[in-house]
Parts: C-alpha cells; sequence; structure tokens
C-alpha cells in the first residue's frame, strides 16, 4: 500500500526566500507539525547530506535518518526517509503576480511496506494508512505554517 500526497500554496517570498528557509533543516520544528527538530549528521549540505529528525505525535516518539535528494535552489529540496522508504519535499514555482506556489509532496515506497510488514505483522496496511492520513492532514497545516512565517 504505497501511496503519494501533495498540496500547494502560495507563500509571499521569491522562490530563492522559501528555498533558503525549507532547505534549512535545524528550522523544521518552526513549522512542522510532527517533527520538533532537526539535526544534520555533518557538514555536508546538499545532496547526499544526512540528518536526523525528532518526531512526536500525541500518540508517540520516533527519531528518523534522512539523506537529501534533491537541492536546486529555488526550485526543489527533497529527502529521503530511511532512506529508501519514503521521500518528501518542496517545490517551487515563481508566481507572475508575485511570490512563489509553494507544494509540499510526499510518497513512499515498496521499501516501507517491507520494513512496515516485519515490525507491524498483519497491522502494516494499518499503519500505513495512519501514516497516510497523518500526511493528509499535516502537508496543508504545514504549508499554511511556512506561509505564516514568510508573511510575518
Amino acid at each position: 500500500m504505497t501511496y503519494e500526497l501533495q498540496d500547494s500554496i502560495t507563500v509571499p517570498a521569491t522562490p530563492t526566500e522559501v528555498y533558503a528557509l525549507l532547505s534549512d533543516v535545524t528550522r523544521t520544528g518552526e513549522w512542522s507539525v510532527q517533527c520538533r527538530r532537526c539535526e544534520w549528521e555533518g557538514p555536508e549540505r546538499g545532496v547526499g547530506a544526512r540528518f536526523t529528525g525528532y518526531n512526536r505525535t500525541a500518540e508517540r516518539e520516533w527519531e528518523t535518518v534522512s539523506e537529501v535528494i534533491a537541492a536546486v535552489p529555488g526550485e526543489h529540496f527533497a529527502w529521503s526517509v530511511g532512506p529508501g522508504r519514503a521521500e518528501w519535499g518542496y517545490r517551487m514555482r515563481p508566481l507572475a503576480e508575485g511570490g512563489t506556489e509553494l507544494t509540499e509532496y510526499t510518497r513512499t515506497t515498496p521499501g516501507l511496506e517491507e520494513a512496515f510488514a516485519q515490525r507491524y505483522g498483519e497491522r502494516a496496511e494499518e499503519e500505513i494508512a495512519v501514516r497516510q492520513q497523518a500526511a493528509r492532514v499535516g502537508i496543508p497545516a504545514t504549508l499554511e505554517a511556512i506561509r505564516r512565517m514568510l508573511a510575518a
């Protein structure tokens, strides 16, 4: 049971400004619904750089290790969680009237299904559905939080 989700919003900043904010993963906790903070694993930035995310919901707390898989200033910033289990990212598109169309997306892989089957057994699909619903609600909330930050 893999899935892909995305949503978009217009934000009052240039794509370069949006990228600068979002590619600084140490600030993720300022806008994310679940991720409380991220820390780079080393001095590297850009494609191949790794970071740890510290996440929390009302039900649980967990850590993830991610690797940056896209780093195109002003256009695209994305990372692979696991790595190889899920992809999260942002795409930026300048608007003629000013501002930026910001799209947040996620997609899971068969690697996530395999990992969840090993960890949760018969409950694997249910657990994936919980994550899918969290993303369905979290993406628009995260985008709105980013919009508010850029408008301030």
